[in-house]
């Protein structure tokens, strides 16, 4: 059904086109008739759009539009624009009405050519199209709301209508897309719904909507955000792994490009992309397999976007601490190894083995794990040969391509980037001790390239020698130890002389022979500076400092002027450098060279001159060494820092007197001094601090022991107190007893057994009075304590504390007082009660006999309060024992205190920022103390009680003498 509507709407359109004239299929268009009747007959479809009522009439009409649309491509879009974006308005229900006019606009604004051009219609007429699909966007885009229209077309399953308008959507991003983007972006879930392409089940819809992504992705750090926390990252890895991976299609290549904008300087989606483990998900892709041949050019594509995507991991431009998180997931993932694998294999592709080692360079650059890995990976070879050896190899070799051994070059130097082991074991290799005769090693390597007949591999050698220099003076003067044996009978020469020899012998030709001395050059440069010994080993030669006068001084062409720069800079260098160990050429005579041979003026200007370089700025923008053709590789990353550390520094040297100078070392020596000093002081300052946090745990330890002893002590004050009533009372009882007794006659039994539970009442007495005994004590010696901690605070405080502190003592004297009282007191009680014992005695001798019953009487209550009074006692001897111990610990700890505080008493005299410390620590002491002397009054008040009782208890005890 479908297919036959199709052919009566396709016969219908030939019928209107023959109608107006218009002609069709291969229908030729004669003389003026298809540029008068064209346009009218445009003209007639608009109107018919315009005012038809008949849906069908008006998808006639549009479907006109379309087919001329790709001929008539400015008249369509002239007359019918407006009409077609009001279609896409009103005919909401018709699909077919909506896929004819958003075909339409494509057609007009796109700017792709799928026809193809007479061999007349040259680039003027491709750029005449773009300015004219440029116009109709500018046209389409001057109401933002036609994107949200057309954003909510693509939301329709129709098919139809959704891929037409992916398409429109993608051409619109392609002429106008930063005006585009912020449409999309302002609009309500403007990213989401573009997102759901990606979940379309028709590939071609799929396929497209990753087209558009990409194009909407580009340059807009927002809606890279968005989109990949629409879970992008999921889905794009999904389909790269339904595809195929590297094997995989064209549709992997638009995954990866996409990844590839998402991920590319946006440190917010590298990090969710890493914190989402996407990272161990790429291992699978590298996974080539043993049989390399027969690789695709579309397997190459996809492998190196996958490479890239890898370095925008670990790109050196990141922030330090994510590149090297995800260095550290790389290694313990596996890709690192994966990578490594593919570096070593056979039959890679020589643009894949170039960014594999590039991709390997950034992974280990920094990081001195995956650096080590890489030192010990071994080529698959008999022997065995590490895989740094074998890349060196490559790089000395004149017959391999220029960018493989550019990307070696740069594999060695992410090798020994922040590496001193590294540098530490090639630099080795060239050492007397550890050269092996039967092995080649990179030393030997590199040696070879930096005085054989290529130029390439000179400058390579010298650059990569330098990188194992760089930041290391141990190996800068491990370095002056080698020796080199140039030719039989003639003793061997050093490493540093044989570099100054070449540069002399070798002439100031033009071409390839400048990459030589500018190599040897920065190798000098980099080796002498910021090392005195190497300093005097160049100047140790008399003919080095002649020589380079001598090349600055002349008048070459510009070409050479870059070797009279690094010339100049290396002079500069003896000169910033020197420790004056040698006479004739100490830093003053050395400017007095400078001034009569060259000048000062023309060597500042020869000296400027490197910066000046276009090759230079080119160099000092990022740390690979990419050149575009071999006669442009120069200049070197890490030499361009060290020339604008040194450019300024040696301008001032050389400009600075004597005078100056001494000045300028004795400011030196004054600023080490006064660092010294301060370094001193901040190590003393730095230790005080610990001690003092110490004195502060250990004071807060002590405070918390403190109140758990007062807590204890006002609860055994508390018990003392409830035995004492307890006492009183009985004792009032028993007088009453003796009383009646005494009335009623009593007889000898009953008061000898009274007599005795009298004996035993005044021995808990006796008992409970060698506690209080026990306890004053133990007060006492926490107050000797306390005044000794309260002696240092006054000598540390000064006179000011002084009065507080004599107040305090004063208060605490009261105290003691109060407590002699409370024993005398004690005393006194005992007194009464052996009168009282007296009296019982006194009165056993009386023959009177009582009544049986009251005797037994009697007895039964004597018994039943000793038993109370026997557990009562118990128990306080339980905690007497429980405060002893506590009272101990206490003591132990106020020892140990009192010896820090008498260190850190001396230690206020010699820190004013201790003493501050020590006195805030003095104060929360005193508001300790002063929270037990509260304590200790409120245990007063409780005496003074007892003194009303006692008073009461001794006039009850005269009545009843007065009665005897």
């Amino acid at each position: 059904m479908v297919g036959k509507a199709g052919e009566v709407s396709c016969l219908r359109t030939q019928r209107l086109r023959q109608r107006v004239g218009v002609r069709t299929g291969n229908q030729p268009v004669t003389g003026r008739t298809s540029t008068t009747v064209a346009p009218s007959f445009i003209q007639k479809l608009c109107d018919r759009v315009a005012s038809s009522t008949l849906l069908e009439d008006r998808r006639d009409a549009v479907r006109a539009l379309k087919a001329l649309s790709k001929k008539y491509r400015m008249e369509v879009g002239m007359q019918s624009m407006d009409h077609l974006i009001n279609i896409l308005q009103t005919d909401r229900t018709d699909s077919e009405i909506l896929g004819y006019a958003l075909d339409t606009l494509y057609n007009v604004i796109s700017n792709d050519e799928e026809e193809e051009q007479d061999e007349s219609e040259d680039e003027n007429a491709q750029k005449q199209g773009d300015d004219l699909g440029t116009q109709f966007t500018e046209k389409f885009l001057q109401d933002p709301e036609h994107i949200t229209l057309l954003l909510t077309l693509l939301e329709e399953f129709d098919f139809h209508v959704r891929w037409p308008g992916v398409k429109l959507l993608t051409a619109l991003l392609k002429n106008q897309g930063i005006q585009v983007q912020g449409i999309v972006l302002v609009s309500p879930m403007g990213v989401s719904r573009l997102m759901d392409l990606l979940a379309d089940s028709r590939e071609v819809i799929r396929n497209d909507g990753l087209l558009l992504l990409q194009q909407l992705t580009k340059g807009n750090a927002a809606i890279q955000k968005i989109v990949a926390f629409e879970n992008a990252f999921e889905r794009l890895l999904d389909i790269i792994t339904e595809e195929g991976s590297s094997d995989g299609g064209i549709v992997v290549e638009d995954c990866l490009l996409l990844l590839l904008n998402l991920l590319k300087n946006n440190s917010s989606n590298q990090n969710f992309f890493k914190e989402g483990s996407y990272i161990q998900k790429m291992k699978p892709w590298f996974e080539v397999g043993n049989d390399n041949s027969g690789w695709s050019a579309q397997k190459v594509t996809n492998l190196h976007l996958m490479l890239q995507l890898v370095r925008v991991m670990v790109s050196p431009v990141n922030s330090p601490g994510a590149t090297a998180s995800c260095q550290k997931c790389m290694y313990q993932c596996g890709l690192l190894q994966q990578l490594c694998t593919i570096l070593m294999a056979t039959g890679v592709p020589a643009d894949i083995l170039t960014e594999t080692i590039n991709t390997v360079s950034e992974v280990i650059r920094g990081s001195q794990v995956n650096q080590d890995y890489f030192a010990s990976v071994n080529a698959p070879s008999n022997p065995p040969r590490p895989a740094i050896v074998v890349l060196l190899m490559s790089m000395v070799n004149e017959r391999q391509p220029f960018v493989l051994r550019c990307a070696v070059l740069y594999c060695f130097q992410c090798f020994l980037y922040k590496n001193q082991k590294g540098q530490g074991e090639i630099v080795a290799t060239l050492l007397p001790s550890t050269i092996d005769a039967n092995s080649i090693s990179a030393g030997q390597l590199l040696c070879g390239g930096l005085f054989s007949a290529d130029s390439h591999s000179n400058w390579c050698a010298a650059v990569a020698l330098a990188h194992a220099l760089q930041d290391n003076l141990t190996q800068k003067e491990q370095l002056l130890r080698v020796q080199l044996a140039t030719s039989l009978g003639k003793p061997p020469v050093s490493l540093l002389q044989q570099c100054t020899n070449i540069l002399s012998q070798t002439k100031a030709e033009k071409g390839s022979k400048v990459q030589t001395r500018v190599g040897l050059l920065m190798l000098l440069c980099t080796w002498i500076s910021n090392c005195p010994i190497a300093v005097t080993h160049f100047l140790h030669n008399q003919d080095n400092v002649p020589f380079l006068t001598a090349q600055i001084s002349e008048n070459l062409g510009e070409d050479e002027r870059l070797v009279q720069g690094l010339c100049a800079l290396l002079l500069g260098i003896c000169i910033y450098y020197n420790d004056n160990s040698l006479e004739n050429y100490t830093k003053e005579k050395l400017k007095q060279l400078i001034e009569k041979r060259i000048g000062k003026e023309n060597f500042v200007e020869k000296l400027g001159f490197i910066t000046k370089h276009e090759l230079y700025s080119r160099a000092a923008l990022k740390p690979q060494p990419v050149f575009p053709s071999p006669e442009q590789m120069l200049f070197d990353h890490e030499f361009t820092r060290l020339v604008k550390e040194l450019e300024g520094l040696i301008t001032k040297a050389v400009h600075k007197s004597s005078e100056e100078e001494k000045k300028e070392e004795e400011v030196k020596k004054t600023l080490e001094q006064h660092d010294n000093i301060v370094t001193q002081y901040k190590e003393l300052i730095r230790e005080q601090d610990g001690q003092i946090q110490e004195l502060k745990e250990k004071v807060v330890s002590m405070t918390t022991q403190t109140e758990q002893l007062q807590a204890t002590v006002s609860q055994q004050q508390s018990q003392i107190q409830q035995h004492k009533d307890q006492y009183n009372i009985l004792k009032l009882k028993l007088g009453k007893e003796n009383q009646s007794q005494s009335n009623n006659q009593g007889d000898t039994q009953v008061n000898g057994l009274q007599t005795e539970e009298l004996s035993q009442l005044r021995e808990q007495l006796e008992e409970l009075r060698r506690q209080q005994t026990l306890l004053q004590t133990q007060l006492s010696e926490k107050d000797a304590v306390i005044n000794s901690l309260k002696s240092a605070t006054q000598a540390a405080e000064g006179p000011a504390g002084g009065s507080d502190n004599t107040e305090l003592l004063q208060e605490l004297e009261a105290l003691k007082n109060q407590v002699q009282s409370h024993l005398a007191e004690i005393g006194h009680l005992k007194a009464e009660k052996q009168e009282l014992q007296r009296r019982a005695e006194a009165a056993s001798s009386d023959p009177a006999h009582p009544s049986d019953n009251s005797s037994d009487a009697a007895k039964a209550e004597l018994e039943s309060r000793l038993a109370a009074q026997t557990s009562e006692t118990e128990k306080l001897k339980e905690s007497r024992s429980e405060l002893e111990k506590q009272l101990a610990s206490a003591t132990s700890t106020v020892a140990i205190l009192q010896t820090e505080k008498s260190k850190l008493q001396t230690e206020v005299l010699e820190s004013k920022k201790e003493q501050d410390d020590l006195l805030m620590l003095l104060a929360d002491q005193d508001q300790k103390i002063h929270s037990l002397k509260q304590k200790l009054k409120d245990l007063g008040e409780t005496v003074e009680d007892e003194d009303d009782i006692d008073a009461r208890d001794q006039t009850s005890d005269e009545e009843d003498e007065d009665e005897d």
